[in-house]
């Protein structure tokens, strides 16, 4: 039977994946990880009356209908989607927010159409730089600030899908039904659920989400000044076995997954002695762009003890994931090797 979720808060709804649901290359629809800012709409919209209006910088404003989208030429993608904040809790220093361990990511198949496709529809004008994301869903607290992120044109042009299908079926409402922008490759924070406008911009859009959170900055420093969270970063989890589980000796398996967001994973390797030695862990499952690798390491031991193990990935450009996150105010972008490294016991006979 699969683990239930663990909830963070209630309100806004923000759940992990359990652990033995991400040994798969596909994170099923109903424990995939949800992180929100505001409430989840308490029922699905009427398709007939849902409409995407395109607007700003084109020629020709779009109001665009269910319908008419998925008539549209259609575009699938793998896509491992990650939340900023995953593995905070897992800091030594510690940072604000939701304490995710590693549960805050999953890989899924996204099907919808092109956003390059739509904003070609709208005709581009030549001041188009940026566009921006808002949903329909409503802002909690008493604030009321609206959940709005933009991404620069290119990114949008090049690899950015309008999701309405997550793994073979409808979006589900608690992850944006019935649409939702997917930039692949980049962090779940520029991934606008419940979409219902698309602005085209000259400049980056201005706003709490863009220019206070979101952004990786040091304590003291004008978060506006720090570099915006954009792109998933190299990293390797352990999924199996679980941090503080009893193991007895034998051929033990080492599961995991790797992912660099919009670059390929090269390579795995694994210690099993707190990273003094380094063996190469074997892929497993399916390859695609902006999706993760499955990967395992099969481990022989006989003696009895305390182990900690560890995993490091090195991206298909030869880069290595670092042995140690770079710490930040809100405790983005955790990709550290030794953060988040698991400890076992080995059992005597």
């Amino acid at each position: 039977m699969t683990k239930p979720m663990r909830v963070m808060s209630e309100k806004p709804l923000n759940a992990e994946t359990p652990l033995e649901s991400m040994r798969s290359w596909i994170t099923a629809n109903r424990v995939f990880f949800d992180r929100n800012q505001g409430a989840i709409p308490p029922e699905a919209i009427a398709l007939d009356q849902w409409r995407l209006t395109v607007e700003g910088e084109v020629r020709r404003p779009l109001g665009l209908d269910f319908a008419t989208l998925c008539r549209m030429p259609r575009a699938e993608a793998a896509n491992t989607l990650e939340c900023s904040g995953n593995g905070r809790s897992l800091l030594a220093q510690k940072a604000p927010g939701n304490p995710w361990t590693i549960g805050g990511v999953g890989n899924a198949v996204w099907g919808g159409v092109w956003l390059r496709d739509v904003l070609n529809r709208a005709e581009l004008t030549e001041k188009a730089r940026h566009v921006a994301f808002e949903g329909f869903d409503e802002p909690l607290g008493s604030a009321r600030i609206k959940f709005v992120r933009s991404i620069p044109l290119e990114k949008a042009l090049a690899s950015t899908i309008l999701a309405y299908e997550m793994n073979g079926e409808p979006l589900p409402l608690k992850h944006g039904f019935p649409l939702r922008a997917l930039a692949l490759g980049w962090t779940g924070a520029n991934c606008v659920k419940w979409l219902k406008t698309i602005t085209v911009l000259e400049a980056p859009f201005e706003g709490f989400f863009m220019d206070k959170v979101y952004r990786v900055f040091q304590k003291g420093q004008d978060p506006r000044s720090g570099e915006v969270v954009t792109r998933l970063r190299l990293k390797s989890i352990i999924t199996q076995p679980a941090p503080g589980e009893t193991l007895a000796p034998g051929v033990l398996t080492v599961l995991g997954a790797a992912y660099a967001g919009e670059d390929g994973i090269g390579a795995v390797d694994v210690s099993t002695d707190g990273g003094r030695t380094w063996q190469p862990a074997e892929f497993i499952g399916p390859q695609a762009p902006f999706a993760w690798r499955q990967w395992q390491y099969l481990w022989s031991v006989a003696d009895p003890g305390d182990y900690t193990l560890m995993a490091r990935a090195t991206d298909d450009q030869g880069r290595r994931q670092p042995d140690q996150a770079v710490w930040n105010a809100l405790g983005y972008g955790n990709n550290g090797v030794q953060e988040h490294a698991v400890a076992v016991h080995i059992a005597g006979a």
